[in-house]
């Protein structure tokens, strides 16, 4: 079964991080596991709930794609027992580079793939901002 990383795409002030608090909440409610979610800096720690591990990477100095891919890959690979992540500003963490964002949602899709972990990233941009390749392995939710 391929499984589709999720992005919440739309422009600055859209609702896509309350939309993303909403599938956290829902995330804990119903995981066997434990639900992740990533920001860039402390914004959402009074909409998440406490049961969600909430990890901010401006704490680890974080930028770039294959650093925050990294970071990712660290993060499932210190709990087996993750079931959704779910990552706000993923532009202002990774860049806007064509190029960058293609190869890193290449990456997550094999992540995803490789630990069952489904992935969940915010997007502030229009569709046709994005590179049409990150289609075979996202889909807009």
């Amino acid at each position: 079964e391929i499984t589709m990383i999720s992005l919440i795409i739309g422009h600055k002030g859209s609702g896509k991080t309350k939309r993303l608090v909403e599938m956290v909440n829902r995330a804990v409610e119903s995981s066997k596991g434990n639900v992740v979610c990533v920001e860039k800096e402390p914004k959402l720690i009074y909409d998440v709930s406490h049961r969600a591990r909430l990890i901010e990477t401006d704490r680890f100095s974080l930028s770039g794609p294959d650093a925050f891919y990294g970071f990712l890959c660290g993060v499932c690979s210190g709990d087996h027992d993750i079931t959704d992540m779910l990552i706000d500003g993923t532009l202002r963490i990774i860049g806007r580079d064509q190029e960058d964002i293609g190869r890193f949602f290449k990456n997550v899709g094999l992540l995803e793939k490789e630990t069952g972990v489904a992935f969940v990233f915010t997007v502030s941009a229009d569709k046709e901002e994005l590179p049409e390749t990150i289609f075979k392995f996202c889909k807009n939710i």
